[in-house]
């Protein structure tokens, strides 16, 4: 399993951990270019807002992290591999029960529909992973964080590495130097997610 204490030091550093998804091996990632959601600047799609007003979705925090990791590590459509392997879940699991992870669920008709998971710390929220079993529901939960982490008073949204569907919610790409910077004044901000 992951040392955990040797996982925070790595967040703070600017790393975080992947698993290959072929021999499940565990390595450490710092990209060059990392991706980031602006939180002064997030602004939820049409469709989002649409869903938010009439109230598809309950919304809710960390009241199924187990459902919601295991959500984000399951197969998706085109795509059997997964970089979420059963050390991940474990250590993560043992920081959600530190009160450093977090999960966000987005619920339609008392069932588990999307969310996401993350850690924080001072005021960084570390976002590791999105799902959506039904249309918009992941969408509809990083707004619910968005807003969450602006009335805590967070300064930073790490979405680690870009890929099209960040880009299309509206994540931006900065250095590492950026990100460092960025990340320096997060910690050093007094904030706690709950």
């Amino acid at each position: 399993m992951l040392n955990i204490a040797m996982l925070l030091k790595a967040y703070r550093e600017g790393f975080f951990p992947m698993s290959d998804p072929e021999d499940g091996e565990l390595y450490w990632c710092r990209p060059h270019m990392r991706a980031v959601f602006p939180l002064d600047r997030f602004s939820p799609s049409r469709d989002v807002r649409r869903l938010e007003r009439k109230g598809v979705f309950r919304l809710t925090v960390n009241h199924d992290f187990p459902g919601v990791i295991h959500g984000c590590a399951a197969p998706r459509k085109g795509d059997p591999d997964t970089w979420i392997s059963e050390p991940i879940i474990a250590a993560y699991q043992q920081l959600h029960e530190l009160g450093l992870a977090h999960s966000i669920e987005c619920w339609h008709d008392g069932e588990l529909a999307g969310g996401l998971y993350g850690m924080s710390m001072a005021g960084a929220f570390f976002g590791e992973s999105m799902f959506s079993w039904r249309s918009y529901a992941s969408q509809v939960a990083l707004s619910f964080l968005v807003h969450r982490l602006r009335l805590k008073g967070f300064r930073l949204l790490d979405a680690q590495i870009m890929n099209p569907h960040l880009r299309r919610l509206g994540a931006v790409e900065i250095s590492h130097e950026e990100y460092m910077e960025q990340l320096a004044v997060a910690l050093a901000k007094k904030t706690v997610f709950l």
